[in-house]
């Protein structure tokens, strides 16, 4: 058996994100941060639909296959780490120390552009049609903003998502004919 069956990335990330989430979420709360984890899985099924025949990006697993991988990804370890990112994000703009937020941005866009990183690098995740881990980067910086956005003002945050959504497909040529 290889050893990337016995090690599958996804589903690591995937463990480790629920057990982080089951330990130091906000659970009390979890109606809150639930509109919001619904918009980050549906803009991501969103990417995979019009995405699928000319991917910027793909989860690569010999056990899951991409699809399994994006399935098991988008249902349980992105909802967990952003019901992590939401929970510690309130506690922090509650505290006295506001002034720090851009920071706790910078750590997350560092944690999940490092996630990526390894995952490229072992095998697990490629880069497809022009994107990088530059893109994934910046790419961070407009998604962790507009999260928060979210939780504060749904109707903006989907506005933003729709003019991104759009200005990506652009700049990569997208081609709407490769639409399903």
């Amino acid at each position: 058996m290889q050893w990337s069956l016995l090690l599958d990335f996804q589903i690591i990330v995937t463990i480790v994100s629920l057990l982080a989430a089951w330990k130091f979420g906000d659970w009390k709360h979890w109606e809150l941060y639930y509109p919001t984890l619904l918009f980050t899985v549906l803009v991501n099924f969103v990417y995979n639909l019009i995405s699928y025949n000319f991917p910027l990006w793909e989860y690569e697993s010999p056990l899951l296959k991409t699809t399994g991988s994006d399935l098991l990804l988008n249902l349980t370890a992105f909802p967990a780490l952003i019901l992590l990112y939401l929970t510690h994000l309130v506690r922090l703009l509650q505290s006295q120390k506001k002034r720090y937020m851009p920071l706790y941005l910078l750590g997350w866009i560092v944690f999940l552009a490092s996630l990526e990183w390894t995952s490229y690098n072992l095998g697990f995740f490629s880069y497809h049609n022009g994107w990088s881990i530059w893109w994934s980067l910046l790419f961070d910086c407009i998604m962790f903003p507009v999260i928060w956005l979210h939780f504060k003002k749904p109707l903006w945050a989907v506005a933003l998502a729709v003019f991104f959504t759009f200005l990506f497909m652009g700049h990569f040529g997208l081609p709407f004919s490769s639409i399903k």
